[in-house]
């Protein structure tokens, strides 16, 4: 008799590329299909046949280590659906058009054209059940999902086929300012693929905003801009309005992209938190942020407003519009401020509250932070994603009798296996049997 397995194409013991196959007898569920930003890019390691044997495609959300590798799927063959939120299919397209300039900007070549991404066929969960529910997706596959407070469109899901259950968290986050996340109904699964990109961190939002409030405000104070590159959706919305709320004297300057995609947000409230449509209304509204038209008219906002906060596109800083803000406030330090002999620096400044990748910009300006003194340049996670503490409460409310830990390089992966192991978790009179660290390539026996 042929066992249920797990195969793992991308995503575990690393950060990107999330693929993740649960394979029985009948049918092969793939969730996810992303890339990972490396190099020229680099994509999951499933076998190109495999694609034409999947039964169904489950997308957790829009970010490009979860769905920039979907076209391969049907360029080998694969003519099913996708199953998604509407939310999520709407910001592909910004994702598709930027995978490619990042590509091409590494002296690559996407591995798949425009037909391939035109061929995508896309299933909405929302149409065929709420949260929460089951769904039968075809017949002897049952589906739930619920929404991970990651991103606006983005879920979890549970699978239940052929006599088994998995728990797929995608990128769960309780914590978000603005988004509301779905807790799953306690039920013990097979397997559970969980998100763990924080490794061993324990520090709450609350800490971590207070990190980031004091490191904006002490550039703030002293005359400087600071400037928050940041995904085109995401974490960029919600920094917007808890920036605008912690420093309302304060310019904004927010590149159309970003603030497009604020206006967007303010539309899903099934997918905000109850208070937050308020939050963002006052911020649409606010009289001190503006959005630049055009080169001219962004450094003319820049020259007329002393200490003001940018958002602009892109988390890495690879697009040359990040790079052109991090080269404008290195050659412009502040005139402004408490100055020489007061104990503040005037100083330009870039904070990074996201991933950064090898090779990346924003990888580099990190490397050698310490090498410019007219801008400085720090790294103040926003949290978006779970570290162990969220981990131990997720194994609580949810366990699975085996538990994947995933989104994180395995050396830190490895670190809270053994630490969740000597916690007991693992023990005879716990339903979670094994905690795996992985890496692509792995298959488990469900």
């Amino acid at each position: 008799m042929m066992m249920t397995k797990l195969r793992i194409w991308g995503g575990a013991g690393e950060h990107g590329r999330s693929c993740y196959v649960l394979e029985g007898k009948q049918h092969r569920i793939m969730l996810d299909c992303g890339v990972k930003k490396e190099g020229t890019g680099q994509y999951p390691v499933f076998p190109p046949q495999e694609a034409e044997r999947l039964t169904a495609v489950l997308l957790s959300h829009a970010h490009e280590d979860h769905s920039m590798a979907l076209p391969l799927l049907y360029k080998y063959g694969y003519r099913g659906e996708v199953w998604t939120t509407k939310a999520t299919a709407e910001q592909l397209g910004s994702y598709f058009r930027s995978w490619h300039t990042y590509v091409e900007s590494r002296g690559g070549k996407l591995p798949y054209d425009e037909r391939d991404i035109e061929s995508i066929a896309y299933r909405y969960l929302e149409d065929e059940a709420p949260s929460g529910i089951w769904q039968e997706a075809c017949p002897g596959v049952r589906i739930m999902w619920g929404r991970s407070g990651h991103l606006a469109g983005a879920v979890w899901y549970m699978v239940d086929m052929e006599g088994k259950r998995l728990f797929f968290s995608g990128d769960y986050s309780r914590e978000s300012e603005l988004l509301a996340a779905d807790a799953p109904e306690p039920n013990l699964a097979d397997i559970s693929i969980m998100d763990n990109a924080y490794g061993m961190d324990i520090d709450p939002q609350p800490v971590k905003l207070e990190r980031l409030r004091t490191g904006m405000g002490q550039i703030l104070s002293s005359g400087g801009h600071v400037l928050l590159p940041v995904p085109a959706f995401g974490r960029g919305q919600e920094l917007i309005v808890w920036a605008s709320e912690q420093f309302p004297e304060q310019a904004m300057i927010v590149e159309p992209d970003i603030w497009q995609g604020l206006q967007r947000l303010s539309r899903l409230k099934e997918w905000l938190r109850m208070e937050v449509p308020a939050r963002i209304e006052r911020v649409l509204h606010s009289g001190r942020i503006f959005v630049p038209r055009d080169a001219a008219e962004r450094v003319q906002l820049l020259e007329q407003n002393a200490a003001a906060m940018i958002v602009t596109g892109d988390g890495m800083m690879d697009s040359p519009r990040a790079r052109w803000y991090y080269q404008y406030l290195s050659d412009h330090p502040p005139s402004t401020g408490d100055g020489e002999g007061s104990g503040k620096s005037n100083h330009n400044g870039v904070i990074l509250t996201g991933h950064t990748s090898s090779g990346s910009f924003g990888k580099h300006l990190l490397e050698y932070a310490d090498q410019n003194d007219r801008c400085m340049v720090r790294h103040l996670i926003y949290k978006v994603h779970q570290g162990i503490s969220d981990v131990r409460l997720m194994l609580k409310e949810l366990p699975g009798k085996q538990v994947v830990l995933v989104h994180a390089p395995k050396p830190q992966t490895d670190l809270v296996r053994d630490e969740l192991m000597r916690e007991g978790w693992t023990e005879h009179e716990s339903s979670v049997k094994v905690i795996h660290s992985l890496e692509p390539g792995a298959t488990l026996n469900v």
